[in-house]
C-alpha cells in the first residue's frame, strides 16, 4: 500500500471521530503554543539584554569613591571624593591592557533654552568618555582641545534633552543657560537608549569637564581635580579580571592605602553583570520552555491512549485488511500515520496559536519578544516525534494481530 492511500485512510478514520480527534489534539496544541510564547519571551529578554550591553560599551568598567565616616556615621559610596583626574591618566599609563580611562562629574541642573525649560543630567567630561561608552555624534562636532582646556562655554546634547529644550529645531548653534550660564551648542549625540537601570541615556547634556567643574560643580572641586567616576574601557581581547586586579593595585598605592584598609573606591564591571543577566534570562527560557513541554508530553500520553481505543475498536477491521493480503507493515504504517497526522494538526495549530499569544504578550505587557523560526521547526519536529514515538506501541499491537484472533473479535 502507498503512503498516499494510507494517509487517506488515516485522515477518513480521524474524520469519524472528529471530536475525539480536536480533545486529542488539545494537548499537542497547548504544548507547541505555550513553547512557542515561552521561548519567544525568553529570547526577547536576551535581546534586550544584548541591547543593554551594547549601549553600555563593550568592555566597560566604571570606578567610583568609595564611602566615608562623618561624626561617627558611615555615608554611602560616592561620599569619599577621592578620584581625580590624575588616576584617570595613571591607569592609561600603567596598566597596559585598558584602553582609555575616561574621568567625568555628573550633577542634575535646570537649562533654559529658547522659553522652554527642562531637568537633565549635567556631564563634565572629555572626549575619552565617548570613546569609553561608543558613542558617536548624530550632528555637530566634538570638543576640541582649546575648548577642553579653557572653560570653553560649549555642550553636546542628548536627544531626549534636544527635544524637550527645542523641539523640531536642530539644537546646533543654539544657546542653553545653566545656572544663568549660557553654553552654545555644537553637537548632538546619537540616540543611546535606557541603561540597565532604567534611565533615559539620552536625557543629558555633556560639557568639558573643565567648564563643568570651574563655572557650574563649584571651584573646590575644579582646584582639587576631583572626579565622580573613570568610565575605563579595556582593550579587545584583554582579561576584564586582570584590568581589574591591577586598577585596584594601582588606586590603592596612590591613595596609600595601607594592608587590610578597605579601598576607598569602588570598581564595577558592568559587562559582566549584564552578562550574568543574559545568561540568567538563558537559563529562565530553558526553565520555562521545559515547563511548557510537559503539556507536550501529556498530550503524547493522550495520543497514545486513544490510538490503543483506536485499535481495540477497530480490531476487527484489521482482522479483514490482513485477511485480504494486508501485511503487518502496512497495519503499522497505518496507525503510525494517524498518530502522526494528529500531532501535526496539533503542532500546526499550536504555532499559529504560539505566534498569536507572543504578540499578545509583547502588545498586552510591553514585554520584548522575539520569534525566531528555529523555535517553530523546532515544535513542529517535536510534535512528529511525540507522534511517532507514542503512536508506535498502539500501531505495534496492531500490526502484531493475528488475522483469525481478529475476525473472531467481538
Amino acid at each position: 500500500m502507498n503512503l498516499l492511500a494510507t494517509l487517506r485512510i488515516a485522515l477518513n478514520a480521524l474524520r469519524v471521530n472528529k471530536l475525539r480527534s480536536i480533545l486529542t489534539m488539545l494537548g499537542i496544541i497547548i504544548g507547541v503554543a505555550a513553547v512557542i510564547t515561552m521561548i519567544a519571551v525568553g529570547a526577547g529578554a536576551q535581546q534586550r539584554v544584548e541591547e543593554q550591553i551594547k549601549n553600555l560599551g563593550s568592555n566597560l568598567m566604571i570606578i567610583l569613591p568609595g564611602s566615608t565616616t562623618s561624626s561617627g556615621v558611615r555615608l554611602g559610596a560616592g561620599a569619599n571624593q577621592s578620584l581625580t583626574d590624575d588616576d584617570a591618566a595613571a591607569i592609561v599609563r600603567e596598566v597596559p591592557e585598558v584602553q582609555v580611562a575616561a574621568p567625568s562629574n555628573r550633577r542634575t541642573e535646570q537649562v533654559v533654552a529658547s522659553g522652554s525649560n527642562w531637568s537633565t543630567s549635567i556631564y563634565g567630561v572629555n572626549p575619552d568618555y565617548f570613546e569609553a561608552r561608543e558613542w558617536p555624534l548624530l550632528s555637530g562636532r566634538m570638543f576640541d582641545q582649546a575648548e577642553l582646556t579653557g572653560n570653553a562655554k560649549v555642550a553636546l546634547i542628548g536627544q531626549t534633552a534636544a527635544k524637550q529644550l527645542f523641539g523640531d529645531i536642530d539644537p546646533v548653534d543654539q544657546t542653553i543657560r545653566i545656572r544663568k550660564v549660557p553654553f552654545t551648542v555644537i553637537g548632538v549625540l546619537d540616540r543611546k537608549g535606557q541603561s540597565m537601570m532604567g534611565q533615559d541615556q539620552d536625557d543629558v547634556v555633556m560639557l568639558p569637564l573643565n567648564t563643568a567643574r570651574n563655572r557650574l560643580f563649584g571651584n573646590t572641586q575644579g582646584k582639587l581635580r576631583r572626579v565622580g567616576t573613570i568610565q575605563v574601557k579595556v582593550r579587545e581581547g584583554s582579561s576584564m579580571q586582570v584590568a581589574e586586579e591591577k586598577i585596584r593595585e594601582l588606586l590603592r598605592q596612590r591613595q596609600r592605602t595601607q594592608p587590610g584598609q578597605d579601598d576607598a573606591f569602588t570598581v564595577r564591571n558592568l559587562t559582566e553583570i549584564l552578562q550574568a543577566q543574559e545568561e540568567s534570562s538563558r537559563i529562565m527560557t530553558v526553565l520555562l520552555a521545559a515547563v511548557a513541554s510537559v503539556s507536550l508530553l501529556v498530550g503524547g500520553i493522550g495520543i497514545m491512549n486513544i490510538m490503543l481505543v483506536s485499535v481495540t475498536e477497530r480490531t476487527r477491521e484489521i482482522g479483514l485488511r490482513m485477511a485480504v493480503g494486508a501485511r503487518g507493515s502496512d497495519i503499522l504504517t497505518q496507525f503510525l500515520v494517524e498518530a502522526m497526522t494528529l500531532s501535526l494538526i496539533g503542532g500546526f495549530v499550536g504555532i499559529v496559536l504560539g505566534v498569536t499569544g507572543s504578540w499578545l504578550v509583547g502588545e498586552l505587557t510591553g514585554w520584548s519578544t522575539r520569534m525566531s523560526p528555529e523555535s517553530i521547526v523546532l515544535a513542529v519536529g517535536f510534535s512528529a516525534g511525540i507522534g511517532i514515538f507514542f503512536g508506535f506501541y498502539p500501531a505495534r499491537k496492531a500490526a502484531s494481530l493475528l488475522p483469525i484472533q481478529a475476525l473472531r473479535y467481538e
